[in-house]
């Protein structure tokens, strides 16, 4: 696009790939779709909605083998709810965890 410029520090890249996530304290596990990632944020679909400022724990899962499973804590920053029931959750990365 001519003219266009990029206000986010990061690009935003479109997956479409597993994710599981909890709720910071939690250990019951939910699975989702991720929809997008960047190096400062996460956007994934969940089958409910969760209050902004809230701190989760999400792995996301790609679809090849080459390419390895991220573990990161996040921090939601809206929920979306889809034309499906579903929920679209915008959140920030707070930090990666490693191995």
């Amino acid at each position: 696009m001519l003219g266009y410029d990029e206000k986010r520090n990061y690009i935003r890249m479109e997956i479409d790939c597993e994710v599981t996530y909890r709720l910071a304290g939690s250990d019951e596990l939910h699975q989702g779709r991720c929809s997008s990632i960047s190096g400062a944020g996460v956007s994934f679909i969940a089958d409910r909605s969760f209050d902004t400022g809230k701190a989760m724990e999400i792995n996301i899962i790609p679809k090849n083998t080459l390419t390895p499973s991220m573990t990161a804590f996040i921090e939601v920053i809206r929920s979306t709810q889809q034309n499906d029931g579903s929920y679209e959750i915008a959140a920030t990365i707070k930090s990666i965890k490693g191995d």
